[in-house]
């Protein structure tokens, strides 16, 4: 039952991953009409993505600290319920401060929800989250393709309509002047508009309400007390440097997000340009970078139950640091400029789940902490576009895009060593352990050595007593001997008889006293002498 839980709760966060990526990406196709239906240009209600950006913001800390205070199920239902009621919202807002009110509400929830999507991953997985991980930010980039196609049909069955209503106006036009006339200073076309977007958001809002009342679902087969109880246990694998460890993977992250989207949002400009392309040939190349970031990171779902974090984020900073350099100073090659597109989209795409499945490893991800992951995104992707879009305008003949992903990419690679090293510091209770162990080691060894030399020291002093009691032996067997027998003076054949017994008696004559081989043929000698 456990494991079937954690694969529901891990499809479900894939699934309303999908909703997100349709929620943000929707707004791009339905915008001119957005800017149609508050009555305004479209250069007008720039101020919209700042107060969805705000709000994003805002939600991202908001869902940090509520994270860890609340059930998670329960918080992410509530925040998809709050994101179905503004896109329910938006098609009907007649007025640009509503409409930017409900888009700060919607990007409130979107932070709350982008937050606790890894951080309930990991709580789930542990250090087994890397796919999952993965297929969840692998199903945003599928709502983000999916959200303009939907947008576009809904938008050609409403031309269709247009198109009807268009000649029955150009027929009442002969009959009536004045009337077509003051029809077009009416305010249908404001309803108008609204049917032209209004199935596309509420589409995408009925599909994030059908997962919110799956995560009721599992809100009700869980407790808060079971949410907390993982990183409640993971207290003591908190890393030394965890906060300088979490800073620099904020900014690690704020360069990483703010080059993908830079990238994304500006390449069709520079083909045109700077690379003298058609549009169809710009869009070409804008769609080979996105397709091979989506399939890379569908690819990375498989990738990452071979691979550890930290060899793929290695992988994707060498082949975006090469892919950067060779878009930054060889892109006017058009063959450079295609293949540094593609290489450089699949680089980008698994260094932001693989990040958090790596941290993950060495320090506890909480809330507070996820949250500042979300955030430092969330500004690369808010000042990084900004930037390069104000010098751009500064510096007309500069590529300042290609220029940006080099140093964005130079930036990532030299911040990834430096966290390596901080996150395998050892921490002072593993320096304790490692120094107690040492010394129980050498105290055991030298107690070892004192146990050795006392059992050679108790052998050689029994094989002393042994051997002087042996030469006792020896003396009084020889003066026994040589007492028994009779004093015949020169070579008496008692005396020749009686040396090989002798000799029998004693032994190897080398290990008499003194020790000198010879010696007894030395006194035979001086006996035969005299």
């Amino acid at each position: 039952d456990g494991a079937a839980l954690r694969w529901c709760i891990s499809g479900a966060l894939c699934a309303s991953f999908l909703g997100l990526g349709m929620s943000i990406a929707v707004l791009g196709p339905t915008f001119p009409n957005l800017a149609a239906n508050v009555g305004k240009n479209v250069s007008d209600i720039y101020y919209i993505f700042v107060g969805r950006s705000l709000g994003y913001l805002g939600g991202s800390v908001l869902g940090g600290v509520l994270f860890d205070c609340m059930n998670a199920n329960l918080l992410l239902a509530l925040s998809m319920l709050g994101t179905t009621g503004g896109l329910y919202g938006i098609p009907w807002c007649n007025q640009s401060l509503l409409l930017t009110i409900l888009m700060s509400v919607i990007g409130g929830a979107m932070g709350i929800l982008d937050t606790g999507y890894n951080v309930l991953a990991l709580y789930t997985w542990g250090s087994e989250a890397g796919p999952h991980l993965q297929a969840l930010h692998f199903s945003f980039a599928a709502g983000a393709f999916l959200a303009p196609i939907v947008a576009q049909m809904d938008l050609r069955g409403s031309e269709s309509e247009e198109l009807a209503r268009a000649e029955t106006t150009n027929q009442s036009v002969l009959k009536s002047v004045p009337t077509a006339s003051a029809t077009s200073t009416t305010p249908a076309p404001n309803g108008r508009h609204n049917e032209d977007f209004l199935w596309s958001y509420v589409i995408i809002g009925t599909y994030i309400l059908f997962v919110s009342i799956f995560f009721f679902a599992l809100y009700s087969k869980s407790s808060s007390a079971t949410d907390k109880s993982k990183p409640s246990e993971q207290k003591n694998r908190l890393a030394k440097y965890h906060w300088p460890l979490v800073g620099l993977l904020f900014v690690f992250f704020l360069f990483y997000v703010g080059a993908e989207v830079t990238y994304g949002s500006y390449v069709f400009t520079y083909a045109k340009v700077f690379a003298e392309m058609t549009e169809r040939e710009a869009a070409a190349l804008n769609s080979v970078f996105w397709g091979t970031f989506a399939v890379c990171r569908g690819a990375a779902i498989f990738g990452a139950a071979f691979l550890s974090p930290a060899t793929m984020i290695t992988m994707s900073l060498l082949c975006s640091a090469a892919s950067s350099t060779a878009l930054a100073f060889l892109a006017h090659y058009r063959a450079l400029l295609w293949v540094g597109s593609a290489v450089y989209g699949a680089s980008m795409a698994t260094i932001f789940p693989s990040g958090i499945a790596w941290i993950e490893q060495y320090t506890v991800v909480e809330g507070k902490t996820a949250s500042l992951f979300v955030v430092g995104a969330a500004l690369g992707e808010m000042c990084i576009p900004a930037a390069v879009g104000y010098l751009q305008g500064r510096f007309h003949h500069v590529p300042v895009v290609m220029y940006a992903a080099f140093v964005a990419s130079m930036m990532t690679i030299l911040l990834f060593p430096v966290m390596y090293k901080l996150a395998n510091a050892p921490q002072e209770r593993d320096v304790q352990e490692v120094s107690d162990s040492e010394t129980r080691k050498t105290l055991l060894s030298n107690s070892r050595l004192t146990e050795d030399e006392e059992e050679e020291e108790e052998h050689v002093s029994e094989w002393n007593d042994a051997d002087f009691e042996v030469i006792a032996m020896n003396d009084k067997l020889k003066s026994s001997l040589m007492d028994t027998s009779p004093r015949i003076p020169g070579d008496s054949p008692a005396e020749v008889s009686l040396q090989p017994h002798l000799d029998d008696a004693l032994g190897d004559p080398t290990v008499v006293a003194n020790g000198s081989p010879g010696r007894q043929n030395g006194s035979v000698d001086w006996e035969k002498s005299a």
